[in-house]
């Protein structure tokens, strides 16, 4: 239990980023606020049990074809297991098929939970990760490689964005 709670710690800390507060504007400077894009709604609470998961596989060797922390995971993989092991949700063990699960959403309405896709063989959904939030996602990255996190916003990831896809967790 002190284990999920530290973990659900870990979490906040890596969604929320720095707490700073900006500089004032005094109210006589502010002319006509310019539009700005609406946030994205909070996730549901209950999508925290998947990064909470994500979390606790972090190190684990990557292996293809691995389905398991025992054995090692390639990307579809961890996918799979942290929806199998958070919500009870079965995906496709490939990322084909995992792209097709759920609902698309952009990259600006990205949400923590949601699997984010990548070209990294010069085909479309060749790989896949689950987004943490604050620009983060987890993922099983390659051969000789451990599950880690990496930002979405780095050239490389950035220059291979597919898509995300939203799976909602039951109610």
């Amino acid at each position: 239990m002190v284990r999920k709670h530290l973990y659900l710690i870990v979490i906040s800390s890596l969604i929320s980023g720095c707490g700073t507060y900006g500089p004032t504007i005094p109210p006589a400077a502010v002319r006509s606020p310019a539009p700005m894009a609406q946030p994205a709604p909070a996730p549901r609470a209950e999508r925290s049990e998947a990064l909470l998961q994500a979390l606790l596989h972090l190190g684990v060797d990557y292996q293809y074809g691995g389905k398991s922390p025992a054995s090692g995971f390639d990307c579809s993989g961890l996918v799979a297991h942290i929806y199998k092991e958070a919500w009870g949700i079965r995906l496709p063990l490939h990322t084909k098929g995992q792209s097709q699960a759920g609902v698309p959403v952009s990259l600006m309405e990205l949400q923590a939970g949601d699997l984010v896709f990548y070209d990294t063989l010069k085909r479309p959904y060749s790989h896949v990760g689950i987004y943490l939030g604050d620009g983060k996602f987890v993922h099983a990255p390659k051969t000789g490689a451990q599950v880690r996190i990496e930002s979405i916003k780095s050239s490389y990831w950035a220059e291979r964005f597919n898509g995300a896809r939203r799976i909602e967790p039951p109610h």
